[in-house]
């Protein structure tokens, strides 16, 4: 079966907002993005996609087979509980190897433990292990201030892991194709703008904390919120910060990603320059987003706001009518499907997503996520959204419903509204038949009637 691109570029970030690109918001996103501009401006920037689980190591093994990670006992990373090992039937990689694809890896492998990208197609890897012993022969008594906060990073642009990354992307970009090679596949994982945040030279001084006004759920009283959404702001030590702090954090947030955006320019222009741009498709997304300060609290764990679970997701290639989408999708459900469809491989046995709307259609009425909670304790929850309306399953806490259209800071649950109970129990209900539909094990007869029957306090 033969595909419209011979070869995969996948750029994939790591806690990446769905409104830190330039190109999101209308072009008013949070950094400046020049390079993942260009990208959006050459193929399908998709404003409503969603990850299926707002976690590291679960949302890449979905990326990889296509099927929800609950599906598969991926409930949490793996480097805090043991997890299941990660055997699927089939994944994207190993599809793109047997089709004769040379692969390349570079960056954060955090896929499952004891696995290594060899495991799953790919003929050669760069580590973080990797980087870290370049960056401790350069900077041997390197100390980083600040913790989980970060700092302005000492080391210079060109030692740092995104422009790191990025060389040896564009090393693996110039190599000579082998006489049997049929294209090849290139998987770069920044592993950030994850915490703790510390951008090089000049982009620490990209960005300060005034250019930043609160989030409009900055000031949330979390009334009739599940309990750990306070505790979240205790355990990070928030409760009482200022917006003078948090947004200093965000502004060295906002300097990561302008950094990641200038290293994905070499490796795009690495591509131009040998002549690969027009036949590599080119993907760019994140595993989930960050709470950045919002509703006093920074990573992701425990909660389902729009600031970890919608993901900003590119789509760029030289057969695209290029233009912005507000279809729902899933980003790690869909693109594996999507990329096997555009480059002519097998279909994924399992998968559970559908292929990306490319022209303007939708698949899609609702959109879900789960999370299981780790960091700070297990706490079950699935959301579901149409896009405006937004209901999120507490297995053992209340409830929650928001109205993205009055409150778009997500700061009155309107669980116990009245006038929400129709719309609430049609949520519920499809709710529970896409659980059932992808075999997460909580849609089970024990748990089924707080769903089905409104059994919930």
């Amino acid at each position: 079966m033969a595909g419209q691109y011979r070869n995969l570029l996948f750029l994939l970030a790591d806690q990446l907002r769905h409104d830190a690109p330039g190109y999101a918001l209308g072009g008013k996103g949070l950094s400046k993005t020049p390079h993942i501009d260009r990208l959006a401006s050459r193929g399908i920037a998709y404003s409503r996609a969603y990850t299926p689980l707002p976690v590291c190591a679960p949302a890449r093994q979905s990326l990889l087979c296509g099927r929800h990670p609950d599906s598969f006992g991926a409930f949490w990373n793996h480097g805090f509980f043991n997890t299941p090992d990660f055997v699927p039937p089939s994944t994207l990689t190993q599809n793109l190897a047997a089709c004769g694809k040379r692969g390349y890896f570079a960056g954060k492998w955090d896929i499952a433990k004891g696995t290594k990208p060899q495991d799953f197609g790919f003929s050669a890897y760069c580590s973080k292990s990797e980087y870290a012993l370049y960056y401790k022969d350069r900077y041997p008594a390197l100390n980083f201030e600040g913790g989980w906060m970060g700092c302005e990073s000492p080391v210079k642009l060109e030692d740092a892991d995104t422009h790191f990354f990025a060389r040896k992307a564009v090393d693996f970009i110039r190599e000579k194709p082998s006489p049997n090679e049929n294209g090849f596949f290139l998987w770069v994982d920044f592993g950030v703008p994850h915490l703790p945040c510390r951008p090089s030279a000049p982009f620490s001084a990209m960005y300060s904390a005034k250019d930043f006004p609160p989030w409009q759920g900055f000031g949330d009283p979390k009334e009739n919120k599940p309990y750990c959404h306070k505790q979240q702001t205790l355990n990070w030590n928030l409760d009482k910060a200022s917006w003078e702090e948090m947004a200093a954090q965000v502004a060295r947030y906002c300097g990561v990603v302008s950094q990641l955006d200038d290293a994905i320019g070499f490796i795009v222009k690495a591509l131009e320059e040998s002549g690969h741009l027009d036949d590599t498709l080119i993907i760019l997304t994140s595993d989930h987003g960050d709470m950045c300060g919002n509703h006093r609290m920074f990573d992701k764990h425990n909660t389902m706001y729009d600031d970890i679970v919608r993901v900003p997701l590119v789509i760029s290639g030289s057969s695209f009518t290029p233009h912005s989408s507000e279809a729902l999708v899933s980003n790690c459900l869909d693109l594996p499907l999507t990329i096997s469809s555009l480059m002519g491989l097998p279909a994924l046995s399992g998968a559970h997503g559908f292929c990306l709307p490319l022209k303007g259609e939708s698949t899609r009425n609702f959109i879900t996520s789960s999370s299981n909670g780790q960091q700070f304790g297990f706490f079950n929850t699935r959301m579901i959204t149409d896009g405006r309306y937004k209901y999120v399953w507490n297995l053992t806490d209340v409830d929650e419903f928001y109205d993205a259209q009055t409150d778009p800071g997500e700061c009155c649950n309107l669980i116990y509204d009245s006038s929400m109970a129709e719309y609430i129990k049609k949520f519920r209900r499809e709710l529970f038949n896409d659980l059932k539909a992808h075999g997460d094990p909580f849609a089970s007869e024990w748990l089924a009637p707080q769903l089905l029957e409104g059994r919930k306090l």
